[in-house]
């Protein structure tokens, strides 16, 4: 469908902007339901964020923003309310506008992540689970994990403060979860996810001993720039389950739409018609 004076807008805010796949799933789907609506992307550095977000939604076609790295933890700061999922994540990754003009920001990485591993047969209600990365991301994760009644969290990131941050919020939210941190030893874990963007570049290390790896073990990965990264090569070459990171971004779509007002979907209907390779 043509872009006319009619279009309406979903921006995608992030930088770079190389690596985003959501433009690829979303204007297909909106082109097969004939629904005048683009995604667009939109390259924004940190320094420029804030007034960029600010501005936006005075253009009267905005729909809403999707929100990717490195705006997601900043946004928090620049909207009026928080879902309870991005406040225990400290990090946001999308937002509207309600009719008093007030901005209202959620999170959805996290619940993606979670009905994907569903889908796939690994259950989280008395699980043990184990996240890299304490960001944007990998809090949401860790959120919605918690949410989804595992039975411990084990959150490793290189900024010890940031982790312990996370787990301040966890446990106030749920008491009686078990949290620990700074250790990511995937031994005793069910469930070891990949929240942080190694495996975007060439060369990137793992991260983590993929050779601690138990056979079995559930394994996630965030990163989108490539199907099956090194860590999910080896991983599956270890035994594990994998889920890739666009398995998240489509589990996640569907609750996007219906934060945006708009007809929603299932993540199978989006695949059939999404233009990835």
């Amino acid at each position: 469908m043509a872009i006319d004076g009619s279009t309406r807008v979903i921006a995608h805010l992030g930088w770079p902007t190389e690596s985003f796949k959501a433009p690829l799933i979303y204007n297909p789907w909106f082109a097969s339901q004939h629904e005048n609506i683009k995604v667009v992307p939109l390259g924004v550095k940190a320094e420029a964020y804030p007034t960029l977000l600010a501005g936006l939604f005075s253009a009267t076609n905005v729909i809403g923003a999707l929100i990717t790295m490195p705006h997601k933890v900043t946004t928090c700061e620049l909207v009026s309310t928080l879902s309870p999922t991005a406040q225990i994540a400290g990090a946001c990754n999308a937002v509207r506008a309600g009719e008093d003009g007030r901005l209202h920001g959620d999170m959805f990485d996290g619940e993606g992540f979670v009905r994907g591993m569903l889908q796939r047969g690994q259950p989280a209600r008395g699980a043990r689970a184990l996240v890299i990365g304490s960001g944007g991301v990998g809090s949401a994760i860790a959120a919605s994990l918690a949410a989804a009644g595992v039975a411990s969290l084990t959150l490793f990131d290189t900024r010890a403060r940031i982790s312990e941050a996370l787990a301040a919020r966890l446990r106030a939210h749920y008491p009686q979860l078990e949290v620990q941190t700074g250790n990511r030893r995937p031994g005793g874990h069910d469930i070891v996810v990949n929240a942080t963007p190694l495996g975007m570049n060439p060369g990137d290390p793992l991260p983590l001993e993929v050779a601690q790896l138990t056979p079995g073990t559930f394994v996630g990965e965030v990163v989108m720039k490539q199907a099956i990264t090194p860590f999910l090569s080896a991983a599956r070459e270890r035994g594990c389950v994998i889920q890739q990171g666009l398995d998240m971004l489509f589990e996640m779509i569907p609750a996007y739409l219906s934060f945006f007002g708009l007809p929603t979907t299932s993540a199978e209907n989006l695949r059939r018609v999404a233009k990835i390779d």
